[in-house]
């Protein structure tokens, strides 16, 4: 495995903080215990004594004596030998009831550094707002960047274009990249997806109806990218399935954004500057979910590398919304330290009409902020002012 620099540069500053709790959180089999180990590696290199790192996998029946709050705070504390910092690294603690007191108890001794990791909606801001409001700093992990793909597949420049279709079909998930041939692959993927909806959705959130889940989920993947409407989803579903109320369609998509399935990403009204909260798009955080649940489907390039670069531009610290114009609108408004910048993606400016509709998306853009076309021509379209970029030298790290 590679190292994860992108999360670990963001948490060193925190390596040595007693005050604040570290959420590692995202969708499973991204990586998240592999990170709590290179935290743990470098530490060791800082000349932090092994006996001062507590590391509890809840996965492991070894731990399974470990009941409650109490149990936890109990168990850690077996292992305080001086008053030096104990670095406490608890992953899929999720498991573990009531960990919110424990963990908290233990903080305000200002005697251990804990790191938490956890795969649902559980161990991000809504449940832990109570107990640990404004005592924790979080960190989302996602699946593999496209630099971290080639990395770990020592991928040479010849073959990255090849390389990018191979992760438009089965996704970014690390694991995934162990197995050779197509049966092994989706066999993993679909694991990965079932462990995900029982143990994440069904069982954790109480969902009832799994296949209306499952329905939900098929539309949201077919319509990737589109602005969602609820009265068209509702309508599919009674046309396709059985009728469900406006309430329960919000829950069940809450519980497949609170798992992190899919990735909710608000429209931005670009005249008005502000925050609009109908009409959401949606992304799924892994493509290899769409394997599992494509039913033969032909892959939609085009909305594949839109994925890809949403998640992008996610990984390097960007607020991503879908733009809204007077007239249209544009793929994303992305913003970091109140600097704007707008993008569109497209899979090939193939001729005159689609290049005049991806840079006359812009039209209706009055500011000077930057723009960006990103597709995969090699030939750069750029004009205007309106920088075009070729999309795996964006995914490789250029431009933006």
């Amino acid at each position: 495995m590679i190292k994860r620099n992108l999360y670990l540069k963001e948490m060193r500053d925190f390596y040595d903080e007693t005050s604040l709790i570290k959420i590692i959180y995202g969708l499973r089999r991204t990586g998240k215990s592999i990170i709590l180990t290179q935290i743990m590696s470098e530490l060791v290199h800082q000349n932090v004594d092994e006996e001062h790192l507590i590391y509890l996998n809840f996965e492991s029946l070894k731990y399974s004596f470990i009941n409650g709050p109490e149990d936890l705070e109990r168990y850690i504390n077996s292992f305080v030998k001086d008053k030096q910092i104990y670095y406490v690294f608890l992953d899929e603690i999720q498991k573990i009831e009531d960990f919110e007191k424990a963990i908290n108890s233990l903080r305000i001794t200002n005697h251990f550094s804990i790191f938490i990791t956890g795969s649902n909606g559980r161990v991000t801001f809504r449940e832990l707002a109570t107990d640990l409001s404004g005592r924790y700093v979080s960190f989302r992990v996602h699946p593999l960047t496209f630099r971290e793909i080639v990395a770990i597949t020592n991928t040479p420049v010849t073959a990255y274009q090849r390389l990018l279709y191979d992760v438009f079909e089965w996704g970014s998930l690390p694991q995934r990249f162990s197995f050779k041939n197509k049966a092994t692959k989706l066999n993993y993927l679909s694991d990965v997806y079932d462990s995900i909806l029982l143990k994440d959705v069904v069982d954790r959130l109480k969902i009832k109806d799994v296949t209306t889940l499952n329905k939900i989920l098929q539309y949201l993947l077919e319509t990737e990218g589109r602005e969602f409407s609820n009265k068209n989803i509702l309508a599919y579903l009674k046309d396709k399935y059985k009728e469900i109320s406006t309430e329960t369609l919000y829950n069940y998509i809450e519980a497949l954004c609170s798992t992190f399935i899919v990735n909710r990403v608000y429209r931005y009204d670009i005249q008005k500057k502000e925050v609009l909260k109908t009409l959401n798009k949606f992304y799924v955080a892994d493509l290899g979910v769409k394997k599992v649940k494509a039913s033969g489907r032909r892959i939609n390039e085009a909305i594949c590398l839109e994925n890809l670069v949403y998640h992008e531009l996610i990984a390097r610290g960007y607020e991503v919304y879908a733009g809204k114009t007077k007239n249209g609108k544009i793929d994303f408004v992305v913003m970091k330290n109140t600097e704007y910048k707008y993008v569109q993606v497209c899979c090939h400016l193939s001729n005159p009409a689609m290049i005049e509709k991806e840079f006359g998306a812009y039209d209706a853009v009055q500011d000077n902020y930057p723009k960006y076309v990103i597709s995969l021509d090699r030939e750069n379209f750029s004009r205007d002012g309106i920088q075009h970029i070729n999309a795996i030298q964006f995914l490789k790290g250029k431009g933006i």
